[in-house]
């Protein structure tokens, strides 16, 4: 069994009141005093009971974090950053896998099968504005992505249409004038896409040049056999693009894989760009330029506004805390897929 507050308390000299403010990060114990009672913390090697510290906050210490799908690397890079921000706080994460179906965010939003959590971090990509203005469940929420409710919520994105934007330009200040978008997707509820698309056309608009159709073909998912499909409609066309800035890096990675099954050399015949910045990418041959959100920042935000609602419940019976938007940070890495035309 291990050490417990009064074993502390009596190997420091103090009281176990003392003792328990030094462990809750209490700032009114006298420097001296709170040496002694680490020093004794660390000798007796205690270890905190999150478990009843939790039951006495009228807390599980359980959040949970919604997202489409795991096996997407930016979802699961993603998830391996909440997971450290919230161990920081004590926290255990339950991931809840969505598939992107109506059905299933709904069920997040009521409440995740009746498991009782204190905060939800969620990623919707099929339910909008009105779902979530009808949410019932009173549990903290964060969300991720684009925004989808016109009033004020606690809410973590990247500008994604500036994103797209930066990137689109980096191709034409490479010398190409027919630029192709993958993943371009026509549902309302796709918002990521139409931010993406909306900054590739901005670019064009503000170098003169055309947005054409028939270079921005629908795409059904975001997945490596998508870009690879559609890579292939593209350099069938009568005219092939010079350079392609795909929506995620998985289809810049499918897409990829047509270009040099075709023959073709990246980037002297086709520049190819992404956007995430997953691991694969910076191991591919060519490595991927690609948009980078800084998904560390994302994670530590999201962890960060759960606890300022959590403490607010607890100092004043109600949510206290301001929804915030915040704008995380991101970067455009210029690797081996795109290069300036000579």
């Amino acid at each position: 069994m291990g050490a417990s507050l009064k074993d502390v308390a009596a190997l420091a000299g103090v009281s176990v009141k003392t003792v328990s403010n030094v462990v809750n990060g209490y700032t009114y114990v006298a420097p001296p005093t709170r040496e002694k009672v680490e020093r004794a913390l660390a000798e007796l090697d205690y270890r905190p009971n999150l478990s009843a510290r939790n039951l006495r906050q009228g807390r599980t210490g359980v959040i949970a974090l919604a997202l489409p799908e795991l096996d997407a690397p930016y979802f699961a890079e993603l998830s391996r950053f909440v997971i450290d921000a919230a161990t920081d706080r004590g926290w255990t994460v339950l991931i809840e896998q969505t598939d992107g179906l109506p059905e299933r965010e709904r069920e997040v939003l009521d409440g995740i099968r009746e498991q009782r959590i204190d905060g939800l971090i969620f990623s919707p990509i099929a339910v909008g504005g009105d779902e979530l203005a009808a949410r019932t469940d009173t549990t903290a929420l964060v969300l991720l992505g684009e925004r989808v409710l016109d009033r004020p919520t606690h809410h973590v994105a990247i500008d994604n249409q500036r994103a797209a934007r930066e990137v689109t330009e980096h191709l034409i200040a490479c010398g190409h004038t027919r630029i192709a978008a993958i993943g371009r997707q026509d549902n309302p509820s796709a918002n990521t896409a139409h931010l993406r698309l909306a900054g590739y056309r901005e670019a064009l608009e503000a170098a003169g040049l055309p947005y054409d159709e028939r270079l921005a073909p629908p795409t059904a998912t975001y997945h490596r056999a998508d870009g690879a499909q559609v890579m292939r409609h593209l350099l069938d066309l009568r005219e092939p693009p010079q350079a392609v800035f795909c929506f995620n890096d998985l289809l810049a990675l499918g897409a990829l894989r047509t270009a040099l099954s075709s023959g073709l050399r990246v980037p002297q015949d086709v520049a190819l760009a992404g956007f995430d910045d997953i691991e694969d990418g910076r191991y591919s041959t060519p490595t991927l330029t690609t948009i980078s959100p800084d998904k560390a920042q994302i994670a530590q935000v999201a962890v960060d506004m759960l606890d300022a609602q959590l403490n607010g419940v607890r100092r004043m019976g109600r949510r206290r805390a301001e929804a915030r938007e915040v704008a995380a940070d991101y970067r455009l890495l210029v690797r081996e897929s795109t290069r300036p035309k000579r």
